[in-house]
């Protein structure tokens, strides 16, 4: 096949690298592509957003598959557009898409199938915050009904600052969603599905605090491991039958069955019952980092099958391994990233029997005079893949303390609740 993958993050750089290696994969295009999948494939200057322009990229590049990487374009309809030209995609189309796109309305999909999630107050008026307010006991968790890059969540134990997020998502948007807040430990859960079946990956934890010990200010991810230990054989029961069967029966019959990834993001309580904190409609970054490099069979075959409504007929495998990803971000990240330095050392990799370790990069690109510079936030993730979560982890961090980048920082933690 010729892949067409869209996006430009270190999700793309993964999804690009692993589809590069597919006996069912001859090239992999990416638009707009960043560093790391321009050494996987070809990148094109089409931006992710520009629905007619990936359309018409697809049809010069007689496409077999496009992949969408991001949210965004999804919910802006670019499956469906793909649909009208009889190029398969792997992504659902803009319905299916809402369950991402509006927070309140996954909430009512989720009431009327009864999946269990924290409970939930909508507010429009300003009037109504403290009385809201007091309905929940601290921490509040304030959450926009938007498309907001992973950013649009508050949790805070102030009451002030609960306050100022709820009047501010009013003011932007009309109305602003207040959660209880769920106590446990988190773990993602990666649900290929169509209306023929579906595909659980292993299942992963990232980490979105900006510091050590899930300190500081929430950002796109620091870094994830798999399989997440937290995921037992007793909560994987329960998240396949008290989660995703009630939503796959949901989603195989809409009008449109939906094809693509259901991120399922779960807070598994102390009694190791699954709630639901979020669904998300494409595979999540930096989990995507630490999943794919652990599926044996062919990922290429997996997202076609997934495209073509034939997932049930896909033999799913995976090697008994574990992976872990650490993110290295730009100085001031994630409110002010400088971008625009150069990087260094991020060429260096480790082949070792069954340890290995890669760099999977995403805001980084080649300047015109061929250096590798950031131009983003999270600039790359140093992942390392072994047979046992302790060496992946050191495999990862042996290649990312060798890289250079002013001002740059990483977690040194990753992986703590696992190890």
């Amino acid at each position: 096949m010729e892949v067409l993958v869209v996006g430009s993050g270190g999700r793309e750089h993964a999804l690009a690298l692993s589809l590069s290696e597919c006996d069912s994969v001859n090239h992999v295009h990416t638009c707009p592509g960043n560093a790391g999948t321009a050494i996987s494939g070809t990148n094109h200057k089409v931006d992710s957003m520009d629905i007619e322009g990936i359309v018409n990229l697809a049809k010069v590049l007689e496409i077999d598959l496009v992949v969408v990487g991001p949210e965004a374009p999804l919910v802006a309809g670019l499956s469906d557009r793909l649909s009208e030209e009889g190029i398969p995609c792997f992504g659902p189309d803009s319905k299916g898409a809402r369950l991402e796109g509006s927070k309140l309305y996954a909430k009512e999909i989720m009431q009327s199938m009864k999946v269990p999630t924290a409970g939930l107050i909508l507010i429009e008026n300003i009037d109504r915050i403290n009385e809201s307010l007091d309905t929940y006991s601290p921490p509040w968790v304030v959450k926009r009904d938007v498309l907001a890059g992973g950013k649009g969540v508050v949790v805070t134990t102030d009451r002030n600052e609960a306050y100022n997020a709820l009047s501010d998502g009013i003011v932007l948007d009309g109305k602003v969603l207040l959660e209880e807040f769920l106590n446990g430990e988190e773990a993602s859960v990666l649900v290929v599905m169509d209306e023929s079946g579906y595909v659980c990956l292993p299942a992963s934890q990232d980490h979105k605090r900006l510091l050590d010990g899930d300190n500081g200010p929430n950002t796109g991810g620091m870094g994830a491991y798999a399989p997440a230990p937290v995921y037992t054989p007793a909560v994987e029961q329960r998240t396949i039958s008290e989660i995703i069967e009630p939503m796959h029966h949901f989603l195989r019959n809409q009008d449109v069955p939906y094809r693509g990834c259901l991120y399922v993001g779960l807070m598994i309580d102390e009694n190791g019952a699954p709630f639901v904190v979020e669904f998300n409609v494409r595979f999540g970054d930096p989990e995507t980092q630490v999943t794919l490099p652990l599926i044996s069979s062919d990922l290429g075959e997996l997202l076609i099958s997934c495209a073509n409504g034939k997932i049930s007929e896909y033999d799913f495998t995976t090697f008994p391994y574990s992976s872990a990803t650490i993110v290295l971000s730009s100085e001031g990240y994630p409110s002010n990233s400088i971008t625009g330095r150069v990087i260094q050392g991020s060429e260096i990799t480790i082949e070792e029997g069954e340890i290995s370790a890669l760099v999977h990069y995403a805001g980084a690109v080649i300047s015109n005079d061929g250096k590798l510079i950031s131009n983003g936030g999270r600039v790359l993730a140093a992942t390392g893949i072994a047979p046992d979560l302790v060496t992946a982890v050191e495999a990862a961090y042996e290649v990312i303390e060798n890289i250079k980048l002013e001002g740059s920082y990483f977690r040194k933690d990753i992986a703590h609740r696992g190890l």
